[in-house]
Order: C-alpha cells, then sequence, then structure tokens
C-alpha cells in the first residue's frame, strides 16, 4: 500500500522517483496485494493490481537512497542487511515522515476488517506526503 500511495503522490506532484515494495520474509513473493488492500486503494483512486510482493534483499541499499519499513521489526530485519554503517542509516520506519502522528509503527490489517485498511492508507498518505515535500525542498 505504501508503494502505491507514494508513486500516486509522486505522479500527481509531477516528481520522478523509483519504488518498490518488498517484505523482510520471503512469504507472498510473486503474488499480488491482499484483495481489502487492492479494494481499499481502489476506493481512494489508486490502482495498486499491478505490485506483485518481492523479498528485500541487501542490494536495494545501494539500489535506493532511503528505505521505509512500516514497523519496527522489518525495520531491524532490513539494517541487518546493510552492508555498512552509512548504508543503515538509509532504512527508517516511514511513519518518521508523519511526526504529528500518535502511531510509530503501521500496524498490518491482514487480521483486521476493511477499516483496517483504510486506517493504513490515511496514515499512509500523511507519511508520504510529508516525505514528498521533504524531497521537494
Amino acid at each position: 500500500m505504501a508503494e502505491g500511495v507514494l508513486r500516486h503522490l509522486a505522479r500527481e506532484r509531477g516528481i520522478a522517483i523509483e519504488t518498490d515494495s518488498a517484505g523482510t520474509g520471503d512469504y507472498h513473493v510473486g503474488e499480488a496485494p491482499d484483495r481489502r488492500a487492492q479494494a481499499a486503494m481502489r476506493r481512494n483512486g489508486i490502482d495498486i493490481s499491478d505490485l506483485r510482493a518481492r523479498q528485500f534483499v541487501a542490494t536495494d541499499f545501494d539500489r535506493f537512497d532511503l528505505l521505509c519499513a512500516m514497523d519496527a521489526d522489518n525495520l531491524r530485519n532490513m539494517r541487518r542487511l546493510a552492508p555498512s554503517p552509512c548504508a543503515r542509516c538509509k532504512a527508517v520506519l516511514i511513519m518518521d515522515h508523519a511526526a504529528d502522528h500518535p502511531l510509530r509503527e503501521v500496524p498490518d490489517p491482514y487480521y483486521g476488517g476493511d477499516n483496517d485498511f483504510d486506517d493504513v492508507h490515511d496514515m499512509l498518505m500523511e507519511a508520504c506526503t510529508n516525505l514528498l515535500d521533504h524531497v521537494q525542498r
């Protein structure tokens, strides 16, 4: 969902960025996003049906300038793969870009209902909007 929100907002602003989402676990590799995630995004005018799950790899530190984790566990897993202390600093929590939001981690909506996916969308909109504001500055 985060990649979909970020690329949607970047496209709206005319910002050329490269995005790619990945999980730190290997489950769901090659699969499309959860149907409920796709539905929540569609309700907000964003299509993520083209995305496919892949596993985060150490070379992502070379490929990207910034790596955003949804929660502390994934952040730790990402940082363990960093090739250097400097590279490790590229990995942050996405909610670090939403300082006014009460939650520091994005909750996994998988075991919840449709409203949980909508809540995650809203959180990601705030974080990604602020991230792009920072990029544009």
